[in-house]
């Protein structure tokens, strides 16, 4: 029988913990800060892209663009339910915007492995991490958007699963993470002039402060036995990973938050790509939770259809890249990839955000005219 601990050292892990937590809610309102820095300037234009879609492709980088603005996916998807609700967008416009805004979350959590870019191998273990979500939703996107546009299959079982629902309604979600870091965050905006530039760099600070200290003390949390744990609860089995993702998701209420969450454990080599793949899929599924509860709240079938639809797409994309081995090894293997390029080159990994995520998006809908 193992004798107990020592108490100076159940002294220490206790202090341990409430350091954890203390990093983990300064790492949540720099997160926040993020989201609001964006929302001050890019809400407003972020809505009247969305209503300014014009074909499939635009509505595509729409989608992506007004979600790395507002930096949250259920903010576009449930911004793209009211104007559906509301007969300003159709449910044909509506499905590429939801797509988009797929791919646009996982910006969030690409920015978060920066964090890491001062040790190497700790930072191409985080953005190979960050960017498996991003290859997951674009090959998901470019195998299920074409089929879409051909064949119109996702709205159509929508429509069919929203006449099951018709009569349901819904309200607000309760976001008890909203409820503890919103306040200190919008404080914190506030002492800063309420400046979107100032309140990004401010969360940003606060963000890779927390990253900073959140993957020291995990390292000394995180024994061999409690790794062992981990993978035994959450990281089982691919089937447990997606509910768990998923269940964390609907929680929080933000994809961005459970998969940004799970970078430094990437980071710190306690969770491996394999395993972060599934959880990263539930928290995708998770994230739609917020656009139906939107939806059933505004009675409107169209609507409904279209939350419907943001649900079909992303349990299409589990079917289609993860259930077939050779599919599900390559997002794996680009991911892998890019953190490789990653560590040669620190300035790509910038550049891939900047480029990607806004430069390109901003571009192509410039030249297509629907920001003219």
């Amino acid at each position: 029988m193992d004798s107990p601990a020592p108490a100076p050292l159940r002294r220490d892990r206790l202090l341990l913990w409430i350091a954890l937590l203390a990093v983990l809610y300064s790492f949540f309102v720099g997160l926040e800060m993020m989201g609001l820095s964006f929302k001050l300037f890019g809400r407003g234009f972020a809505e009247g892209l969305i209503e300014r879609t014009a074909n499939p492709f635009s509505g595509l980088l729409i989608g992506i663009l007004a979600t790395t603005l507002v930096q949250s996916s259920s903010t576009t998807t449930s911004m793209t339910v009211a104007l559906v609700a509301g007969g300003a967008l159709t449910i044909e416009g509506a499905i590429p915007i939801i797509m988009g805004a797929n791919i646009g979350t996982s910006v969030t959590n690409t920015i978060v492995s920066l964090g890491h870019v001062t040790r190497k191998e700790e930072f191409r273990r985080a953005f190979a991490g960050a960017t498996l979500h991003d290859f997951f939703n674009l090959l998901t996107v470019l195998v299920l958007l074409p089929l879409e546009i051909v064949t119109g299959f996702l709205e159509r079982t929508a429509l069919v699963m929203e006449k099951a629902l018709e009569g349901i309604g819904g309200d607000e979600l309760f976001n008890p993470l909203k409820v503890i870091v919103a306040p200190v965050a919008e404080l914190l905006s506030a002492a800063l002039g309420d400046s979107g530039v100032v309140t990004l760099i401010g969360g940003l600070l606060l963000l890779f402060l927390a990253l900073r200290y959140l993957v020291r003390i995990l390292r000394l949390l995180l024994s061999a036995q409690a790794e062992a744990v981990l993978h035994k609860t959450l990281f089982r089995s691919p089937a447990v990973a997606v509910l768990a993702g998923a269940a964390v998701t609907v929680m929080v209420q933000s994809s961005s938050i459970t998969t940004s969450v799970m970078v430094p454990l990437v980071g710190a080599g306690v969770v491996s790509l394999v395993q972060l793949f599934p959880f990263t899929i539930g928290a995708n599924i998770g994230t739609t939770v917020t656009a139906m509860i939107a939806a059933m709240a505004t009675g409107s079938a169209a609507a409904i259809t279209i939350a419907l639809t943001h649900l079909l797409f992303n349990l299409c994309g589990m079917v289609l890249i993860y259930f077939i081995p050779p599919v599900r090894r390559l997002p794996l293997w680009l991911a892998s990839r890019m953190g490789d390029l990653a560590i040669r080159n620190r300035a790509l990994a910038i550049a891939y955000i900047v480029v990607g995520f806004y430069v390109i998006p901003l571009l192509l809908l410039f030249l297509s005219g629907a920001l003219a």
